[in-house]
């Protein structure tokens, strides 16, 4: 099939790369053009496993172009994707839809035949309604149809849940347009996803619903593993025995610091402020934001009380800044709250992260990345593993720390506390 995806982020490339890895060809647009460029030499923007080698396969075999001219790619294309952002709004935490709405206008001007524009950017209910409302404004409704198509892809494991999805949801007004997708789709559907249709605000609830429902999963846990550090019982122990049960189910029922990402905080967010419009308090999912933002300073204060207080003149190695592994993505990550407070207690910070150095830190005094674990853990009086790359979970503590016994405070509860204490490091870890 002849596609358009409109924005190389992160879900616009992953999701093009992808599909021109089934077959079909494949434009993606963006209006950004150092960025097209970039992606034309082979270069990518963003840091995703496999990815980088999934491009320059299928840009090579000329199924995958890029360009910046949104035009030609939807005159070329049968299938048209918005995968744009919708960032938070800062003056009321709404999803700004500008991106989505400013893709629409320009499609008013260029569908030169039949169209399926399909919502694949993450919109609250009626969004699909309101792009609808543009194009009529110019083009007549034969010559479009408007549907959802949320994603549902994990940063760091994107190319695999793309092409081994748990479900396909598409949201159509439209049974025959339905029947293009699931053609679309049926390479992945012969694998085993589970293709579901349903209407197109059912589509769009469907996306924020599930995230806001992760989101109090990992909400729920943190609070259990705060009551477990006081009762003296394992939090892992509680999070398995939960999760044996098939109604629960382990996945997101694992105690560290507070979510990030580009998701659940915005999601979580925008799903309250919709709510409140159709006049429905959404109040489960306002404690979960309210819990969730508690919990970057209840770990701040575990630091504390590891230090006895006493932060100035300490030297803090910390392992790990993105909001979780596989990623280089910092966007509402614990380290960008925990890294400031402690250089304003006048603690020294080493970091690193196999992702690399962070722009987020550049300007801060007294924060120096390091090329590897060793660097950053030498002379330490305290490191903190934040981030569960899979590089730190067999660190030789005892070789890198050089007979100085460093505390150590584990947020992702790699280790075992009675092996750690068997070399002869403090060791601290979360709900255990």
């Amino acid at each position: 099939m002849k596609i358009c995806m409109i924005g190389t982020g992160y879900v616009g490339l992953v999701s093009g790369a992808c599909f021109a890895d089934l077959g079909n060809n494949v434009w993606c647009v963006d209006k950004d053009r150092s960025k097209i460029n970039l992606l034309n030499n082979n270069h990518i923007p963003f840091y995703e496993p496999g990815l980088k080698e999934l491009v320059i396969k299928n840009h090579s075999s000329g199924r995958l172009k890029f360009t910046d001219d949104i035009s030609l790619a939807v005159k070329n294309s049968d299938i048209i994707f918005i995968c744009v952002g919708t960032p938070t709004r800062k003056r009321d935490g709404s999803a700004d839809l500008s991106h989505v709405f400013n893709v629409a206008k320009e499609l008013s001007k260029c569908v030169n035949k039949f169209k399926i524009i399909v919502t694949k950017s993450t919109v609250p209910i009626t969004t699909g309604d309101k792009i609808e409302k543009i194009l009529s404004k110019k083009k007549n409704k034969k010559l479009f149809e408007v549907i959802s198509n949320p994603e549902f892809l994990r940063e760091g494991e994107a190319i695999r849940d793309f092409r081994f999805p748990d479900r396909i949801v598409v949201g159509s007004n439209n049974k025959k347009i339905t029947k293009k997708l699931e053609s679309l789709y049926e390479p992945l559907i012969k694998k085993g996803a589970v293709f579901f249709a349903t209407n197109r605000r059912g589509a769009e609830m469907i996306k924020y619903a599930s995230n806001a429902f992760l989101a109090t999963k990992i909400s729920y846990v943190n609070e259990i593993a705060n009551l477990c550090e006081k009762a003296n019982v394992n939090v892992e122990d509680v999070s398995i025995g939960m999760g044996l049960d098939k109604r629960i189910g382990g996945r997101f029922l694992r105690a560290g610091p507070a979510y990030g990402g580009s998701c659940f905080p915005k999601d979580t967010k925008a799903i309250t402020v919709t709510a409140d419009l159709f006049k429905t308090d959404l109040s489960i999912i306002k404690s979960v934001i309210k819990s969730n933002n508690k919990r970057k300073t209840l770990l701040i204060e575990r630091v504390r009380s590891i230090l006895s207080n006493k932060i100035k003149n300490k030297k803090i190695a910390i392992l790990g800044v993105t909001f979780k592994p596989n990623t280089d993505d910092m966007r509402q990550s614990s380290s960008l709250i925990l890294v400031p407070y402690l250089i304003k207690k006048g603690a020294k910070i080493t970091y690193y992260d196999p992702s690399g150095k962070k722009s987020e830190f550049k300007k801060i005094k007294n924060v120096i990345y390091c090329k590897d674990v060793k660097n950053a853990c030498y002379k330490a009086d305290l490191v903190i593993i934040h981030t569960e790359w899979d590089e730190f979970k067999t660190i030789d503590f005892k070789k890198i720390s050089k007979g100085k016994k460093f505390k150590i405070y584990d947020m992702r509860n790699l280790y075992s506390p009675q092996k750690m204490k068997d070399i002869g490091f403090s060791y601290f870890s979360i709900g255990r």
